[in-house]
């Protein structure tokens, strides 16, 4: 039986303590093979002529060319899965928006000091999502920012279960749960809706800082209003409110309406904010009331909480394989039996706008 091929990584980082470190972390897996490494972009197109990588591990801030420059001309020529991987990005949210603009599969901040055992720390999150991105099909849409690993704890350690169903009411609203890919499918599925649709309460898995410029970037995109959700926020028709990177968002019922609070608690699925955080206070507080999609995503990040939400009388619906830059979060969903619906990419605006 022939083992399949490894995953074949091109590393492009100015610091050769970086490169070292990177490919003695990337070469310890053994579906993983550092095919090479280049101080800059140009060297890298050099190496890259004569053996592509499956999947790019990029730097921002170079000598001669610029990782941003570097990614737009790696799209346009040969779409590749790329990894921002820089100490730019953690201090630079426009950064790292234009990174996910031009395409990137994902951003992995480093520290500026103590990089090297930050990134030995941060090993198992950084080969996981190097699995992700050979797996990924990157010319349908890409991305996602990762976190550092942590304890994975369960929606318990944040909200209650729900204890039955709510009346319904005449203020009706949609909750969606992306991971990786779903910056550019969240572009597409709102920018296609008009200001008339239902309000939406949205989690993309993405560090603290970053959330503002993501919602900012797409409240200039698209139709309705985006926004980054604040404590107190009421869920209006023509609004979609973007949980802030680093704090969960919770929704809560006040008479016929809803609001949201924004919550410091620990990560749930290693995920802060987490999608199975948002889909149980929505099955909590909303029941009949809501609908929830789960969009592409690397893991399990709210697929239980969808279940909940379909048990509590909500529809839900879960993003088709085909259109999943990683179908991990809809798989799950679909295998528990959370999802009444599976949809392509195209059909999800229509499904929230009625």
């Amino acid at each position: 039986m022939n083992r399949p091929q490894p995953i074949k990584v091109l590393i492009v980082d100015d610091s050769a303590v970086v490169r070292q470190v990177l490919a003695e972390l990337m070469n310890k897996a053994p579906d993983i093979e550092v095919i090479g490494h280049a101080m800059d972009p140009i060297f890298a197109m050099d190496r890259m002529q004569k053996q592509w990588p499956d999947v790019i591990l990029l730097d921002i801030e170079m000598p001669r060319m610029d990782g941003i420059t570097f990614l737009k001309k790696i799209m346009v020529e040969h779409p590749t899965p790329v990894i921002i991987c820089s100490s730019l990005t953690e201090k630079g949210a426009e950064t790292t928006m234009q990174a996910l603009g031009a395409g990137a599969f994902a951003i992995f901040t480093k520290p500026t000091m103590g990089v090297k055992s930050f990134l030995q720390e941060a090993a198992q999150e950084l080969v996981a999502s190097v699995r992700a991105a050979g797996a990924a099909r990157v010319s349908r849409i890409p991305r996602l920012a990762l976190h550092k690993p942590t304890a994975k704890l369960s929606a318990d350690a944040v909200l209650a279960a729900s204890t039955g169903a709510m009346a319904v009411t005449t203020d009706r609203f949609s909750a969606i749960g992306t991971s990786t890919g779903g910056t550019q499918a969240l572009e597409y599925v709102l920018s296609a809706l008009p200001r008339t649709c239902p309000g939406l309460v949205v989690v993309q898995h993405m560090p603290e800082r970053f959330t503002a410029a993501f919602a900012e970037r797409l409240d200039n995109l698209c139709e309705i209003r985006v926004r980054e959700a604040k404590t107190g926020d009421r869920i209006m028709p023509g609004l979609a409110l973007i949980a802030p990177g680093g704090k969960h968002l919770v929704v809560k019922r006040s008479g016929a309406q809803y609001h949201v609070d924004v919550i410091g608690a620990p990560p749930v699925n290693r995920h802060c904010p987490s999608v199975d955080v948002l889909f149980r206070s929505v099955a909590n507080s909303a029941g009949a009331n809501a609908k929830g999609v789960i969009m592409t995503g690397m893991g399990d990040d709210g697929a239980r909480g969808l279940l909940e939400m379909r048990e509590a009388g909500a529809r839900t619906f879960a993003q088709d394989e085909e259109s999943c830059v990683v179908f991990g979060m809809p798989k799950e969903a679909i295998r528990m039996g959370a999802a009444e619906r599976v949809l392509s990419l195209s059909e999800i605006p229509e499904v929230l706008e009625r």
